[in-house]
């Protein structure tokens, strides 16, 4: 046992080790580990009598059934409208294609939604002496082609046109999101073989708060989820918005929270469990919005019935994108760009935190590349194109993940 005479020293010098740890630089939290999947390369064929290559633009998954749509490149440069599908993901077989107009036969289909055992997808092709994009629609059955639905050309097209970006599949039928001359739209179909425009509607068009535009559609119960963005009037900073609407003919607008003085939009959303999820570039990171019942009082989180819940990502040398986000129960996954590269992402909580995944191959953000991406319960399907070569994956995802 220490003598009254040494303790003294040992306090003193405990003292000062303990005055050390209080001074010293934290040490910082390892990161998390990124998501690995077992990548297995699989080839989406060539329909039959084609040449060039596939250059693959969206992914969707349902029914236990997965698709793909896009376009062939010839050697010539010339383009094509071109689909596949897969019952599980790695074996895939090419789609008839059935187009009915002169810029019908040279669209890449770029946007694509399935319900039930029933397939859609826009597709275009810029042309015409403005040089503006010839849209259409395209509507598939078991059994048949994939096959362009002629309309009007000021349908999507026209004086009044700027963008038909997205459409998704509901009970309540078929809604494409997208802008025109003033503000946010939408398109509806009961059965996608041809949509009514519904533009400079109250609350979703531009008014006098500024003007509107939408990226993004999800059925939400037998309802819609639009999501999109306002620039108010002399403004360079947009806010995100989102809308929602029982009928597709009525819409309730909601500015969605961000920290003050932060500027941003609502790029993509996917029904999941608990609610839709929605996410977009805010600052310099991705911000992640859920719906909330208890937050109808504004505050730094939540604002009109929706809460930020999480965020991800850092700015990069460009504007910052969100091309792609799917969801399989609480697992949700996201493709963006930041200038430089497209990346994945993903989120086993609902939304609230996430982890890189790595990729097979490095994709540049630009030019003609594109990643496209679905979700399954057991892995995903991920294409990719660098705009010279185009390439597609399964990937199983490690057990945590399932």
């Amino acid at each position: 046992m220490p003598s009254a005479r040494v303790r003294p020293a040992l306090v003193a010098a405990a003292a000062a080790l303990l005055l050390a740890a209080c001074h010293a630089t934290p040490r910082p939290l390892p990161e998390p580990a990124p998501v690995r999947p077992q990548w297995r390369a699989v080839e989406l064929a060539l329909p039959a009598g084609a040449v060039g290559r596939p250059v693959p633009r969206d992914a969707a998954r349902c029914a236990g059934r997965w698709y793909v749509v896009g376009g062939l490149v010839d050697p010539a440069g010339e383009t094509s409208p071109a689909a596949w599908s897969s019952s599980d993901g790695v074996s895939w077989s090419p789609i008839p294609v059935r187009a009915q107009t002169f810029y019908g036969r040279q669209h890449v289909l770029y946007a694509v939604a399935c319900r039930g055992d029933g397939m859609a997808a826009l597709g275009a092709k810029t042309g015409g002496v403005h040089g503006n994009p010839r849209t259409g629609t395209w509507v598939w059955r078991p059994g048949g082609p994939v096959r362009e639905v002629p309309a009007a050309f000021e349908l999507f097209g026209g004086p009044r046109a700027v963008s038909a970006s997205r459409l998704a599949a509901g009970p309540g039928g078929w809604l494409v999101a997208g802008s025109r001359a003033d503000g946010a739209a939408v398109w509806a179909s009961p059965d996608a073989e041809g949509f009514v425009l519904r533009e400079g509607v109250a609350e979703l068009a531009g008014d006098g708060r500024g003007r509107t535009a939408a990226y993004d559609v999800a059925a939400v119960g037998a309802g819609w989820l639009v999501v999109g963005s306002l620039l108010p009037p002399g403004g360079t900073a947009r806010v995100p918005l989102a809308w929602s609407s029982a009928d597709g003919r009525v819409w309730r607008r909601a500015a969605l929270p961000v920290p003050a003085g932060a500027a941003g939009a609502a790029e993509r959303v996917a029904p999941a469990d608990g609610g839709p999820v929605v996410v977009g570039p805010v600052g310099d990171r991705f911000a992640v919005w859920r719906p909330c019942g208890d937050c109808g009082t504004p505050s730094a989180g939540a604002a009109q019935g929706w809460r930020r819940v999480g965020g991800f990502g850092t700015a990069g040398p460009g504007v910052s994108s969100v091309d792609v986000l799917a969801a399989s129960g609480r697992r949700l996954v996201a493709v963006t760009g930041d200038g430089a590269q497209r990346r994945l992402w993903m989120s086993r909580d609902g939304g609230a935190s996430w982890l890189p995944v790595i990729t097979p191959v490095p994709v540049p953000d630009g030019g003609d590349a594109a990643l496209a991406m679905a979700l399954g319960e057991d892995g995903l399907f991920v294409v990719a194109d660098d705009g010279k070569t185009s390439r597609a994956w399964w990937g199983a995802l490690p057990t945590i993940d399932r």
